[in-house]
């Protein structure tokens, strides 16, 4: 079955409001603030705002739901409760963002200033780019799922980390909050598993004759991601109103300062302040090489969660337009965790090793991530709902690459 997702169009508070779809709204709290606890992924406005079918322009919408969601949040609850602890203002969260962002910035500092040699400058230029990577997995990324703390302006404040580094915070909250935590791999909604013509990592997505050799040449590409949307993604973005096959809105006003200024910050600390004092290749090239490592981390992070073997890949029924499951269990057949045990994975990633938790509870900090999965994990089972971990960062990675080579072989069982 071959489904095609439309254009749609989501409003600029899409993120901030209720949805009126009931599949979605069973799932969910009653009261609103709950409702806006659980995740701002699924408060689309409304039915008609959901990707559609080409068959009958149907939306696409979740399976009713089955009980298990409000079982997990109140034993999630009750662990909050119990203990006495705050979901989020978490201290330790805001001494490590000091800690990185003090990484950041002596690396910064170390490479234009201080680096001697070229090996002084690679080292740190490496270390500049795996922080920029912690700050987007740790600052901006609870910040903008409103994970890091209870206080709006807060929040706002950490996501802008992202403008700082060449994103937008704005266009990242309709790309990642909205689409990707809501629609989590369907194929043509999800912009996340969509690498164009270059790979082919859903088994609904077109195969390429060269992409029998993507588990070799993929890797390579993965460095380039933050290139692609710090020049290309979120200038066209702004420019056409529209992020793949998703119309969105603009920025205007406020949103449209913000995403100006943090444009011009990071051209000015990518570039215009390094080339004061070196030339122009030697600034371009430590630019190219912190990037590049910056791109691999977050790339792999990411496939390793959503783009392996035991991960699903729905698509709705062609004559309803519904997806198999409920969203909280599409959500955990779709995700898998990896490496809970490897404490400094765990703390350089900003816990998007627990992805499971965290696409169940992204509202809540990922400090209390390794807490939840054992709870997450056995209602899961108890609930007959397949819940995959890979126990190592490695074994996340040999899934991987078992993955993009299966989908680069002209299998018909791989077909879509």
């Amino acid at each position: 079955m071959q489904i095609e997702v439309r254009s749609v169009s989501f409003p600029a508070d899409a993120g901030r409001r209720m949805p009126a779809d009931r599949d979605i709204l069973c799932c969910l709290p009653s009261a609103l603030k709950q409702a806006r606890l659980l995740m701002t992924a699924t408060a689309l406005s409304s039915p008609a705002n959901a990707p559609r079918t080409t068959s009958g322009d149907l939306p696409v919408k979740f399976a009713h739901c089955d009980g298990f969601l409000p079982a997990l949040r109140q034993r999630v609850d009750a662990y909050f409760e119990q203990n006495h602890i705050s979901k989020r203002d978490c201290p330790a969260m805001y001494v490590k963002s000091a800690t990185i962002l003090v990484w950041a910035v002596v690396s910064y500092v170390g490479l234009v200033w201080f680096a001697a040699t070229w090996w002084q400058a690679l080292l740190l230029a490496i270390s500049l780019g795996v922080a920029m990577a912690a700050v987007g997995f740790n600052i901006q990324h609870d910040g903008g799922h409103n994970a890091y703390s209870r206080f709006p302006l807060v929040n706002r404040f950490m996501s802008m980390t992202l403008d700082v580094l060449g994103g937008s915070s704005y266009l990242w909250k309709t790309t990642h909050n909205i689409i990707h935590h809501s629609y989590t791999n369907v194929t043509g909604v999800d912009g996340d598993i969509d690498l164009g013509f270059l790979g082919r990592i859903s088994p609904h997505q077109k195969r390429y004759g060269f992409h029998r050799f993507q588990h070799f040449y993929l890797w390579l590409l993965y460095g380039f991601i933050t290139f692609k949307w710090q020049f290309r993604d979120d200038i066209v973005g702004v420019a056409t109103g529209r992020i793949g096959h998703v119309r969105i809105n603009r920025p205007k006003g406020r949103e449209l300062l913000i995403y100006v200024v943090g444009k011009v910050i990071f051209l000015s600390l990518a570039f215009v302040i390094p080339m004061m004092f070196h030339p122009v290749l030697t600034v371009l090239a430590w630019f190219c090489i912190a990037s590049y490592f910056q791109g691999v981390l977050l790339s792999v992070v990411f496939q390793l969660a959503h783009c392996v073997e035991e991960a699903d890949f729905p698509m709705p029924e062609e004559s309803t337009g519904r997806l198999e499951n409920a969203w909280a269990v599409h959500q955990v057949r779709t995700t898998v965790d990896w490496a809970r045990r490897n404490r400094f994975m765990t703390w350089l990633s900003g816990g998007l090793n627990y992805q499971i938790e965290h696409h169940l509870f992204p509202q809540i900090c990922h400090i209390h991530y390794p807490a939840m999965a054992k709870i997450v994990e056995d209602t899961s089972v108890e609930h007959g709902i397949e819940y995959h971990v890979h126990q190592t960062f490695l074994g996340g990675l040999k899934a991987h690459y078992r993955w993009l080579k299966r989908m680069g072989q002209p299998d018909p069982a791989t077909a879509a």
